[in-house]
C-alpha cells in the first residue's frame, strides 16, 4: 500500500494539464492573428468564430473527460483513449496522424516564437542593411528546446511551463490595462463591433482555428499523472472554458482599442494597446509560443511511445526503439529525439503555413473521433460504460457533425486528402495486424441497439397481410455444410439484395458441454468460411437429437432481421440421396408454419451461371408459379449471375397454348421482369412424353432449374418424385404456401 501511494505521489497533478492546455489556447494565433480577424470580420464576426470553434472543442473536452473517467488512462493521451475505444488498428491510424500533427506543431510554435523578435529584425535591416532569415532565431531556439527536453525530460518541462505561463498572464493583464487614443476619441458601444465581410468568414476561421486545438494538449501527459480520471476532466474542461472567456474579452478589447485598418495592417497590434506594450507583448508572445512548443514537445513523444508499445508499426525494430523509456517516469527519450528532429526539419523550411491546414484537418479528425466515441457509447448503452463524469449524447453528436462540416468548409481538397491518407494508412495497418479489431468495434454497440429497436418497431407495426410487400426471409438447415456448399450459395443469392438468409448447421445429439464446445468451434469455422467467400448470410449452429426435432425448433426461431422467417431451404445430394427420405417425411412439419419450402438437389456438376435459370411451370403450379418466377429474378440479382438470364417453360395442353402465352407475356410486362418474349417457351403436353423427359431435354445445360411441387404429390410418389432428372445439373423444387403477387 505504501509503495502504491509513493508511486502516485511521483506523478503530476491537475495543474500541468490545465497549464499545458491554456498556454496552447492562449498561444501564437491569439497574438498574431486575432487582431487581423477582428479587423476583417468585426467583433461579432470573431465572436461567431469563437462560438463555432467551441462547438468542436467543448463537446471534445466533455467527451474526453467522460471517456477518461470510464477507463484507466495510461500513456499516450488521446491515442490511448481512441485505441482502447475504437480498437488498436483505428487507434494507430489516428494516433500516427496525431503524432505528426503534434510534432509539426512544435515547429509551428517555434517559428511563431521568432515573431517576438520582429523589432530585432527591423533594427538589423534598417541599421545594418541585413535582411536576416527567421532561422537565425528559430534554429537556435529549437536546438535549445530539444537539448533541454531530451536531457531533463518532463519534470523540467513542466517547471518551465509554470514560468512561461506566469509571463503570459502578466502580459495579458497589461494588455487589458492599456489604452489608446482610438479608445478615448471614438464613441464605442457594444453594438459598434458589427459583423462584416461575411464572405471571408471561413477563410478567417481557418486562420484562427489552430488556436482552438490546444484544449486537449494536457491530455498527452496522461501517463505522467497521479490521477488521470480527476486531472484530465478538471484540467481540460477548465482550460477550455477559461480560454473561451478570455477570447471574448480579448477580441472586445481589440475592437475598442484600434481601427480596423490598424488591426489588419499590424499583426502585433496588441503591443500598441498594452501598458509597456513594446516589451510585454513580444515577451508574452515569446512565452505563449515557447510554452505551446514545450507542451507539444512533451505530448508528441508520449503519443509515439504509446503507439510503439502497442507495436503499431510494421517494423518490430522501430517499435522497440521508440517504445523504450528511461528513468522512474519512463521518459521517452528516443521518441523525443525523433520529434525534435521532425520539428527541426520544418523549422529549417521556415514556413509551415501550408502544412498548418493539414494539421488542422488531422486535429479535426481526432476531435471528431473522440466525440463520435462518446456518442456511440451513449447510443450503444454498453453496461460496461460507466463514466463518473457524464456528457450528453446530443452534445457529442453536435461535436462530431461540426468537425466533419468544418473540415470541408475550411478546405475541401485538404479534407479529402486527409480522409484518403487516413484510409490508406488504416488499410495498411489492418493488413499487417489482421488479428486486431477494426471498424466493427466502433459500431458494435450502436448496431445492436439499432437492431433491437428496429425489431421491436417492426413487430409492433407488422400487418397480418404482407403479401403486397413480400420479400424472402429464408432459413436453411444442413448437416453437410463442409461436404457441399451449393445450398449456402443458393441462400447467399437469395439474401444478397432482396431478402435475408439464415444458415444453420445441424449437430445431431443431445445438448451437453462437449456438444456446446463443438458448436462454438464449428460456428467460428462457419463465420471464417462465410467471410472468405463474401457471404451475405447470417450463420449459426443448432444441437438437436434428430433432424425432425431440429426442423421443429428452426421453424419456431425468430429471424435475426426482425422479420418473420417465411421460407425454409433443405438440401440433398442428387447422386447419393441418403437424407432425401427424412426431408420428405418432414415437409408436412415445415408447412405447418406456412413456410414456403425449397428443396435443392445438388449435383457434382459446376454451376454454369452463363446458361441461365430455367423455370418450369405446369397446370399444377397455380400457387407456385409466381414464387418460382420471383425467385429466379431475386437470384439473378446477385453478381454471380451477371451474365445469366431467365427462361420460362410452360407445359400445357394444345387448347391452352395461346392463353398461357398471353398470360405469361402480360405477367412479365406488368411485373417489369427482365425476361424477353423469346425466353418464354410454351411446350404442348403429349401423353407419350413425360414431364421429366422434357426437363432433361431442354434444361440439361441450365445453370439452375426450378420446378414446382405440392405436398399431395409427395404423398403418392414419395422420394421418387425427385428422381429421374439425371441429365441436368442442380434442381430447385419449390412449394409456395400461397400465391405471391407480381406487380
Amino acid at each position: 500500500m505504501a509503495k502504491k501511494i509513493k508511486e502516485q505521489l511521483q506523478g503530476f497533478g491537475t495543474a500541468p494539464v490545465f497549464f499545458t492546455a491554456i498556454s496552447t489556447i492562449l498561444g501564437a494565433i491569439l497574438f498574431l492573428r486575432f487582431g487581423y480577424a477582428v479587423g476583417a470580420l468585426g467583433f461579432f464576426g470573431v465572436f461567431l468564430i469563437i462560438l463555432v470553434g467551441h462547438l468542436v472543442t467543448i463537446p471534445t473536452a466533455l467527451a474526453i473527460s467522460e471517456i477518461a473517467t470510464n477507463q484507466k488512462v495510461e500513456g499516450g493521451g488521446e491515442y490511448f483513449i481512441i485505441s482502447r475505444s475504437f480498437g488498436l488498428n483505428i487507434g494507430a491510424t489516428i494516433g500516427i496522424a496525431l503524432f505528426m500533427s503534434q510534432a509539426i506543431s512544435v515547429a509551428f510554435y517555434v517559428i511563431a516564437f521568432t515573431e517576438a523578435f520582429d523589432s530585432f529584425f527591423v533594427w538589423m535591416r534598417e541599421t545594418n542593411g541585413l535582411d536576416l532569415p527567421r532561422q537565425v532565431i528559430s534554429v537556435p531556439a529549437m536546438l535549445i528546446l530539444s537539448v533541454v527536453i531530451i536531457k531533463k525530460g518532463a519534470d523540467l518541462g513542466v517547471k518551465a511551463l509554470y514560468f512561461v505561463v506566469a509571463i503570459l498572464g502578466i502580459s495579458l493583464l497589461l494588455f487589458f490595462l492599456g489604452s489608446t487614443d482610438y479608445s478615448h476619441n471614438e464613441e464605442i458601444s457594444f453594438f459598434s463591433g458589427s459583423f462584416k465581410n461575411g464572405n471571408m468568414f471561413f477563410v478567417v476561421f481557418a486562420i484562427c482555428f489552430p488556436a482552438f486545438t490546444g484544449m486537449t494538449a494536457g491530455v498527452g501527459l496522461s501517463g505522467d499523472l497521479r490521477d488521470p480520471k480527476k486531472s484530465i476532466p478538471l484540467g481540460t474542461i477548465s482550460a477550455t472554458f477559461v480560454g473561451m472567456i478570455m477570447y471574448v474579452f480579448i477580441i472586445w478589447k481589440l475592437s475598442v482599442s484600434a481601427s480596423p485598418e490598424d488591426l489588419i495592417g499590424d499583426q502585433l497590434i496588441m503591443r500598441e494597446i498594452a501598458l509597456f506594450g513594446p516589451i510585454v507583448i513580444p515577451l508574452g508572445l515569446a512565452a505563449s509560443t515557447i510554452s505551446s512548443a514545450i507542451g507539444s514537445v512533451l505530448v508528441a513523444p508520449r503519443t509515439l511511445q504509446a503507439l510503439c508499445v502497442d507495436k503499431s508499426f510494421p517494423i518490430p525494430a522501430l517499435n522497440k526503439l521508440f517504445a523504450k523509456g528511461a528513468g522512474k517516469n519512463n521518459e521517452p527519450y528516443n521518441a523525443t529525439f525523433l520529434t525534435c528532429s521532425i520539428a527541426m526539419l520544418f523549422v529549417l523550411m521556415g514556413d509551415v503555413n501550408a502544412v498548418a491546414e493539414i494539421i488542422s484537418m488531422f486535429f479535426m479528425v481526432t476531435y471528431g473521433s473522440l466525440s463520435l466515441i462518446s456518442f456511440l457509447h451513449h447510443f450503444g448503452s454498453d453496461p460496461s460504460y460507466r463514466p463518473s463524469f457524464k456528457s450528453r449524447w446530443y452534445i457529442s453528436l453536435i461535436g462530431f457533425l461540426t468537425c466533419v462540416w468544418l473540415m470541408f468548409q475550411i478546405n475541401a481538397p485538404y479534407a479529402i486528402l486527409a480522409i484518403i491518407f487516413m484510409s490508406m494508412m488504416y488499410i495498411g495497418i489492418s493488413r499487417y495486424h489482421k488479428d486486431r479489431n477494426g471498424f466493427e468495434v466502433i459500431f458494435q454497440g450502436a448496431i445492436f441497439q439499432l437492431s433491437r429497436r428496429v425489431q421491436v418497431f417492426l413487430q409492433k407495426k407488422k400487418r397480418t397481410d404482407q403479401q403486397h410487400n413480400w420479400r424472402p426471409s429464408a432459413v436453411c438447415v444442413s448437416q453437410d455444410t463442409f461436404e457441399r456448399d451449393k445450398v449456402f450459395n443458393l441462400l447467399n443469392w437469395i439474401s444478397y439484395k432482396f431478402g435475408f438468409g439464415t444458415y444453420i448447421h445441424l449437430i445431431e445429439g443431445y445438448y451437453s458441454k462437449s456438444k456446446n464446445d463443438e458448436s462454438k468451434k464449428i460456428l467460428k469455422q462457419l463465420i471464417n468460411w462465410s467471410s472468405k467467400i463474401k457471404g451475405n448470410v447470417y450463420v449459426d449452429t443448432i444441437i438437436s437429437p434428430s433432424y425432425t426435432s431440429a426442423i421443429a425448433q428452426i421453424v419456431q426461431l425468430p429471424s435475426p432481421s426482425g422479420m418473420d422467417n417465411n421460407m425454409i431451404i433443405l438440401e440433398y445430394n442428387k447422386h447419393d440421396p441418403a437424407n432425401l427420405k427424412q426431408i420428405v417425411e418432414n415437409i408436412a412439419l415445415t408447412q405447418a408454419g406456412d413456410y414456403d419450402v425449397l428443396i435443392l438437389g445438388s449435383s457434382t456438376r459446376d454451376i454454369r451461371l452463363y446458361n441461365g435459370i430455367h423455370v418450369w411451370i405446369r397446370n399444377l403450379d397455380k400457387e407456385n408459379s409466381s414464387l418460382m418466377i420471383l425467385l429466379s429474378y431475386i437470384i439473378l440479382g446477385h453478381p454471380d449471375w451477371e451474365k445469366g438470364y431467365i427462361k420460362i417453360f410452360s407445359v400445357c395442353s394444345e387448347n391452352e397454348k395461346l392463353t398461357t402465352k398471353e398470360q405469361l407475356d402480360e405477367l412479365v410486362l406488368s411485373g417489369r421482369l427482365p425476361i424477353t418474349q423469346k425466353n418464354i417457351e410454351i411446350i404442348v403436353k403429349k401423353d407419350d412424353i413425360s414431364f421429366k423427359s422434357l426437363v432433361n431435354k431442354y434444361s440439361q445445360d441450365a445453370g439452375l432449374t426450378i420446378i414446382g411441387f405440392k405436398e399431395e404429390q409427395l404423398k403418392h410418389e414419395g422420394e421418387s418424385f425427385f428422381e429421374g432428372y439425371d441429365d441436368i445439373g442442380d434442381l430447385l423444387f419449390v412449394d409456395a404456401s400461397d400465391i405471391k403477387k407480381i406487380n
